[in-house]
């Protein structure tokens, strides 16, 4: 299925060969010539082989998180206000058309 990902016996590794990369080129939309896919693959697997590092990581009782920091919002309690007079905020405007706020045209 996968014949561009090849798996080493043993470690488990993953490695993703030239043919993977211009396949996902491909995909991508994207044109890329022989040369450049070897460079790509051979950064691919050192990414590949970074996350086999992260997954060997004993993270047992480790705390799921979603930032690094333990910082969290402070939100502040809905409450029902009344909305703004569309009157008097038209009172406030260099120009309008009726109901409308009138801005300079910014694109030709």
């Amino acid at each position: 299925m996968f014949n561009y990902l090849t798996t080493f016996p043993g470690n488990g590794q993953h490695m993703i060969n030239e043919d993977g990369v211009l396949k996902l080129a491909r995909l991508a939309r994207l044109k890329i010539d022989k040369a450049a896919s070897i460079a790509a693959a051979a950064k691919l697997n050192s990414i590949l082989g970074y996350v086999e590092q992260l997954m060997k990581v004993n993270v047992e009782g480790v705390e799921p998180m979603s930032h690094v920091h333990g910082s969290t919002n402070v939100y502040r309690a809905d409450e029902v206000r009344p909305s703004p007079n569309p009157d008097a905020m038209l009172q406030n405007v260099p120009d309008s058309s009726g109901r409308f706020v009138r801005v300079p045209i910014i694109v030709e």
